[in-house]
């Protein structure tokens, strides 16, 4: 069991990410000020450098520690279904949540644009990103999957990226529509509606 002062520690560093993860969205990664995330957490400024040797750190730690938790969650729900339709059309609904202009959308749009940058976040995404990858091949193939896994489980895990892409530039865009072309790429049949 920890402290109470190791608790109280671990609660101060958590408020901190989650300060640096909602503000981020809203002013870029680069208007993120060690004053501007003590501010939002509440605490002193100097407790953001008691925790992270700098706002590059505590922005690194906190957006991957968001983009992590949210590729584990949807790994894991895409690869809980038992057949690759359904899982593609569950995929295609849950994106269809996001509007690219939503937090979320813009927080991994922002590390996106600062991994260019920063090798270490690059990095960081990189290994996120290939977990994610491995996750979804191998349940492909577990489910019959004719063609190169691993290639199709990179072309899903970038048609998510464009999806969001696309969403935040054409709000219009009709994810549904794109259940077709989807399904065709993995030789799947028609799915929900009639689409292929």
């Amino acid at each position: 069991m920890a402290s109470p002062s190791a608790a109280r520690g671990q609660e101060t560093r958590q408020r901190l990410l989650d300060a640096a993860v909602a503000l981020v969205p809203e002013l870029g990664w680069g208007g993120v000020t060690t004053r501007l995330v003590a501010e939002r957490a509440g605490v002193a400024p100097g407790v953001v450098h008691y925790h992270f040797a700098s706002v590059t750190d505590l922005l690194v730690a906190a957006g991957t520690g968001f983009s992590g938790g949210l590729l584990d969650q949807m790994a894991g729900e895409l690869t809980a279904h038992t057949d690759m339709g359904e899982g593609v059309d569950w995929l295609l609904g849950e994106l269809a949540r996001y509007s690219g202009v939503d937090p979320a959308s813009l927080l991994v749009v922002e590390m996106f644009l600062a991994s260019t940058r920063l090798p270490g976040l690059r990095e960081r995404l990189g290994e996120q990103i290939t977990a994610f990858r491995s996750r979804v091949a191998s349940w492909l193939a577990e489910r019959g999957y004719q063609g190169d896994a691993q290639v199709a489980a990179a072309m899903l895990a970038a048609a998510v990226d464009g999806i969001m892409l696309h969403r935040a530039l054409d709000p219009g865009l009709d994810i549904a529509a794109l259940a077709g072309p989807l399904r065709a790429m993995f030789g799947l049949g028609l799915g929900k509606g009639g689409t292929r």
